[in-house]
């Protein structure tokens, strides 16, 4: 019989146990807003359970300002440039295999080439991904979720939610996130220590982007009169440009 305390857990009941958590926040983030009456403005905003909505805000901007931003600033004093280029280009490349199964989920045969043609650039000739020669090929960087798959396909965002940790995530997203871990096959290496592996990842990333956007995300809270409703509108339009691959939206034609 497998020693699992050696072994860590199975690298499948990892990623069930992401799947699991992303679920259960929605849930609770529901279950929290369940009793909220919302007003006008919020329901006019999508946004009902605004209320229990700016107090998770509240409380994520506690938690970001005691630790990742304060750990993001050690990072960024002590961690050298090219370094962090490295860093952020790996951890791309461990996404494209996410990203290459939602293109083709989204039929886009030519950007899944262009994946597939990245990650096998970056992992040979980039070195596990430590650096991006596909751009220097020409080859085009693209991310996808199946959050974007889903609207794709015609799923409404559904409800604004803020949840504890994770931040904005509507269910669609929300799914999209969990669906995502189910098809990260990276959760299916029999590794040792695989949990260990998976959060690291996880705070890596988060450490990347708050590392990355620190002074933009201070300009923002510091120009902003309702840095709450500032987020919203911003995470709105950044799924919004994902969505549409960069394109511009269409203008809706005059009925003049």
């Amino acid at each position: 019989m497998r020693d699992k305390n050696r072994e860590g857990l199975e690298p499948g009941r990892v990623g069930q146990m992401r799947i699991f958590a992303m679920i259960a926040a929605v849930a609770a983030g529901l279950c929290l807003s369940a009793c909220s009456t919302p007003s006008p403005n919020a329901l006019a905003n999508n946004d009902p359970y605004e209320a229990t909505n700016r107090e998770i805000f509240d409380l994520n901007q506690e938690i970001d300002h005691w630790t990742l931003r304060r750990t993001a600033e050690t990072y960024v004093e002590y961690v050298p440039d090219p370094v962090r280029n490295s860093i952020h280009d790996a951890l791309i490349n461990l996404d494209l295999p996410v990203t290459f199964a939602n293109d083709v989920l989204q039929g886009e045969p030519t950007r899944a080439g262009q994946t597939v043609c990245r990650f096998t650039l970056n992992s040979t000739l980039g070195v596990a991904g430590l650096f991006d020669v596909a751009s220097d090929f020409g080859i085009p960087e693209h991310s996808e979720d199946f959050g974007q798959t889903l609207a794709i396909w015609g799923v409404g965002e559904g409800p604004y939610l803020v949840l504890p940790l994770l931040g904005p995530a509507p269910p669609r997203d929300a799914i999209g996130r969990a669906a995502d871990a189910a098809l990260d096959p990276s959760n299916y290496i029999r590794i040792k220590r695989h949990l260990m592996w998976a959060v690291g990842r996880e705070y890596l990333t988060l450490l990347d982007l708050r590392a990355r956007n620190m002074e933009t995300f201070d300009d923002i809270e510091r120009n902003s009169l309702d840095f709450y409703a500032a987020t919203r509108n911003l995470y709105r339009q950044y799924r919004g440009r994902e969505i549409r691959n960069g394109r511009i939206e269409a203008p809706v034609p005059s009925t003049d």
